[in-house]
């Protein structure tokens, strides 16, 4: 089943982009993400033919072809699906590769709809090439990457090939515009191999320049950071598959103070699946969210449109840099009188101090990270718990990368013990709040989360530039957790996802023109 949540307004707006000539330069365009709703296989722990693979993968094409036509019918520029959308996951090396094609570099100029045999069998690209091409709009989707090797490379697996996690890019009139193989695995992906080195793809559309990675890529340096800063794309297009983990790394809270930290679009599809916790896609303006979807209730697909500025950076409401530290160095910690405690937060250990009276001010600090929190709440319930709490230190589990956070949150219970639990509700209700801490990075990442996982509406907060999250517009707001997720990559080790002892060369950039 298919959703689309897409405004009026945007519809009108679509009327008009489509009488424009596709070589003309847009002000602005509309963007779409599909949230899927992935068809698996029945087993991955034994190969299956390579026939059994298309089919399966065409029976979740099936479903993104009428994601795709409903988009474009609606004025979509682009649409984004998600990470894995295409055949799943929990594979091995054997049996992800029949769902494996030869992707080549999209300087062949090749356009699959056209010329399906030119680089071997693959069913995949043609179709999305088709797809593209007959409805007038590029398609980014995840598909797997297949390379041979022989013995003269002294990295070549053992059974000859290098497998890689894998976005492309078909455009307007079907071309292969760019093709990404995923940098920093996750933990579980056993089955694809990591690329030798990091690849910072972009491409020019007639709507902006883009750069692409991938789910677990967005906490590195490269590419996520180079993409952005160093080779200043307007916008990112991220297909993820994504399970929420709370309270701090839950997809859309993430996705969206990724955009406004990063000061980019961001178009984020995310695949869906309850079971595993698997939700959350948007479109994110540096300025704004636009629109995001979160449902755990039901087992259904969700598109997503929006109208987004081309050229962010050219424009007034573009949102000046942030010093997340100014604020915090120039306070005088605030002395509460009370003990600290520990928690834990995804395997991490926080130091945490309870938020006693329904107005405060606290400093709790771990290392050289003190984090500030000044808060009114409207009523102080004697049924819900909250902490601030500071972690200064390297996430060692599924990945390593070092961490500074500041964080406000509802405990799960009223038992100390479960500060740093997931949350789902909330009914305290916080009618202002400063936060801030004395970060040793420029990249922060500001969340706030509402009761039911809602995000808090920008009219209801600010960031103001010397570092503060604070309150505006005099709401009360039922806080589940609002954080300050700072990362300190140059305290990472030497690549994201492996562990320290293995190097890391400097990504090479990749640029299609369109």
């Amino acid at each position: 089943m298919i959703r689309s949540h897409f405004p009026k307004y945007v519809a009108l707006f679509a009327l008009f982009v489509l009488s424009v000539g596709s070589t003309q330069s847009l002000d602005t365009f509309i963007a779409a993400v599909y949230e899927h709703a992935v068809i698996l296989p029945n087993s991955t722990e034994t190969p299956v033919s390579k026939g059994d693979a298309v089919r399966l993968m065409n029976k979740n094409i099936d479903v993104l072809e009428k994601a795709v036509k409903l988009a474009a019918k609606q004025g979509a520029h682009i649409i984004v699906t998600p990470e894995d959308g295409i055949y799943g996951w929990v594979f091995t090396r054997e049996t992800i590769y029949p769902y494996l094609e030869d992707i080549p570099d999209p300087k062949v100029n090749w356009i699959p709809c056209r010329d399906p045999q030119r680089f071997g069998h693959a069913p995949v690209q043609e179709r999305l090439s088709c797809l593209a091409k007959d409805n007038s709009i590029y398609i980014v989707a995840n598909i797997g990457d297949k390379k041979p090797c022989n013995a003269s490379d002294p990295q070549c697996p053992a059974d000859g090939r290098y497998q890689y996690n894998t976005n492309v890019v078909f455009d307007s009139e079907g071309k292969l515009v760019a093709r990404y193989h995923k940098y920093n695995l996750f933990a579980p992906e056993i089955q694809f191999d990591f690329p030798k080195d990091s690849e910072v793809v972009t491409f020019e559309t007639p709507f902006g320049k883009f750069g692409i990675f991938t789910c677990f890529d967005i906490f590195s340096h490269d590419p996520a950071v180079v993409v952005v800063d160093d080779f200043q794309v307007d916008s990112v297009l991220y297909p993820v598959a994504w399970y929420n983990t709370l309270p701090l790394l839950s997809a859309v809270p993430f996705q969206s103070a990724w955009a406004r930290a990063m000061r980019v679009n961001l178009l984020a599809a995310n695949t869906h699946n309850t079971s595993m916790h698997m939700t959350g896609s948007g479109i994110y303006a540096p300025e704004a969210v636009k629109v995001y979807h979160y449902d755990m209730e039901t087992e259904s697909g969700q598109l997503m449109l929006s109208e987004l500025k081309s050229q962010p950076r050219r424009e007034p409401t573009y949102p000046a840099a942030v010093d997340w530290s100014a604020y915090a160095r120039s306070a005088k910690p605030f002395s509460s009188g009370q003990s600290d405690f520990p928690g834990m937060i995804y395997f991490d250990e926080f130091t945490f101090t309870e938020l006693k009276e329904n107005t405060g001010n606290y400093t709790v600090c771990q290392k050289d990270l003190c984090c500030h929190l000044t808060y009114k709440m409207s009523e102080k319930r004697k049924d819900e718990v909250y902490a601030l709490g500071a972690f200064n230190g390297l996430h060692t589990v599924e990945g390593q990368y070092y961490l500074q956070i500041c964080t406000l949150l509802k405990c799960q219970t009223t038992d100390l013990k479960t500060c740093g639990e997931p949350v789902g509700s909330a009914f305290t209700k916080f009618e202002e709040f400063s936060l801030s801490g004395t970060f040793g990075t420029s990249y922060v990442f500001p969340q706030i989360v509402l009761s039911g996982s809602q995000l808090a509406p920008e009219r209801y907060y600010k960031v103001s530039r010397d570092g503060r999250l604070r309150s505006q517009s005099g709401a009360s707001l039922p806080v589940v957790v609002m954080a300050l997720y700072g990362r300190v990559f140059e305290k990472d080790p030497p690549r994201l996802g492996q562990g320290p002892g293995k190097s890391q060369r400097s990504p090479s950039p990749v640029h299609f023109q369109d």
